[in-house]
């Protein structure tokens, strides 16, 4: 089931009473669609995470994820565009952040075996797989 404004998921916060604000709506494309997992909080009040699938303006291929930021303005910034190729696609879970700023994930699709990867996002952008999912045998 879709959600949001554009149908392609909202991050949003709920307060003590339960009521919804939504955050942010995706819309597809560059700035992705369909978050799947959690996301977390830095001490700012910025929120990290992914979506499954977006990331790309080309009708042809939908993208394959990114990794995003969305500041207590209620603006996303997409900090890494998956590939779906060596540097892994699809992040079906969100992200945990270290004391430096970096990110780490993991995606279900995409590396050299076509199975995912381990990632680290550091806070310039640049991602490094840690580990790349051997095919199955």
């Amino acid at each position: 089931m879709s959600c949001g404004a554009r149908g392609c998921g909202v991050a949003y916060k709920l307060d003590t009473a339960g009521h919804e604000t939504v955050l942010y709506s995706f819309s597809g494309g560059a700035g992705g669609a369909f978050p799947i997992a959690g996301v977390v909080l830095d001490s700012a009040g910025n929120l990290y995470g992914t979506t499954s699938s977006g990331g790309s303006t080309s009708p042809s291929n939908p993208g394959s994820g990114v990794v995003l930021k969305v500041d207590t303005a209620g603006q996303e910034t997409v900090l890494y565009t998956f590939t779906g190729r060596t540097d892994g696609g699809s992040p079906n879970a969100g992200v945990v952040r270290d004391s430096a700023g970096n990110l780490y994930g993991t995606t279900s699709a995409g590396g050299t075996g076509s199975w995912g990867v381990v990632y680290k996002l550091d806070p310039a952008g640049q991602e490094t797989v840690l580990f790349g999912f051997p095919a199955h045998r």
